[in-house]
């Protein structure tokens, strides 16, 4: 006898009134065992067990009400913002110090040195489109340089280093799978190697605990001590980072 499928998933929007103000939210309820919530791209998203009470989930709601306000406006003032103008001599941050964009001849784009320290991005002036190649050449740069710091951190905690590759995540800076590997954020270059290391020793910690455990944790501080400060640093960091496309997703929320 065949018998019905059990629902998994259900989402319904919602909305609350929260100290004279309207939280909009989308309820998703799923055989998760506990209550969560995130903001990214597609607005707050409250994620709850099936069965879990109404009136639960609006205590959750509002308990976290005033972070859910601060994140929106946050997003909001992000995706106003307006696109990183490529002309030459504009500059963007690289580890966390500025780089110099310089347009002229050649066919692709190029990393120099320039006489004030600095690096320069050289990308060709008759480019159709800047913003890509500009992209590439910070995937590459990328790529190179978290690949270089899974090695050491992996080295750190004696495990064998897994496959690196980038990604374009809406909410995490990465994540880890112990079949794939890991996958760090991109726009990650953008920000201070200090920051940058703060999430390989979080995904490399995943390589003996994949889950967020006390465990966890303590092998993320014997990876990198002061976590909890650049945690929060870490949150912070996307409202300051370029966009090179208008309506571009200024950078995840959340390490994983």
């Amino acid at each position: 006898m065949l018998r019905p499928r059990r629902a998994t998933a259900i989402e319904h929007d919602a909305c609350l009134l929260v100290d004279g103000r309207e939280l909009r939210y989308t309820l998703r309820r799923s055989t998760r065992r506990t209550l969560a919530m995130q903001v990214d791209a597609r607005g707050l998203r409250v994620a709850v067990p099936l069965r879990c009470a109404a009136g639960e989930v609006e205590g959750f709601v509002r308990q976290h009400a005033q972070w859910a306000f601060a994140r929106l406006a946050a997003l909001a003032e992000r995706q106003q913002r307006s696109a990183f103008a490529i002309v030459d001599g504009a500059t963007f941050p690289l580890l966390g110090h500025p780089c110099r964009v310089r347009l002229g001849g050649g066919r692709g784009a190029r990393w120099a040195p320039a006489a004030d320290g600095h690096d320069e991005l050289w990308l060709p002036a008759a480019a159709a489109d800047h913003a890509a190649l500009l992209q590439r050449a910070l995937r590459g740069r990328a790529l190179a340089w978290f690949g270089g710091r899974v090695a050491e951190y992996c080295h750190r905690l004696g495990v064998a280093a897994p496959p690196v590759r980038l990604s374009s995540a809406r909410t995490r800076w990465g994540s880890c799978s112990l079949r794939s590997g890991i996958r760090l954020h991109w726009r990650l270059i953008h920000l201070p190697p200090a920051l940058g290391d703060y999430v390989v020793a979080h995904e490399v910690a995943h390589l003996l605990e994949m889950n967020h455990s006390p465990r966890f944790w303590s092998v993320v501080e014997s990876l990198y001590p002061d976590w909890r400060a650049a945690r929060v640093r870490l949150r912070a960091a996307a409202a300051g980072l370029p966009l090179f496309l208008p309506g571009e997703d200024a950078g995840p929320i959340n390490e994983d």
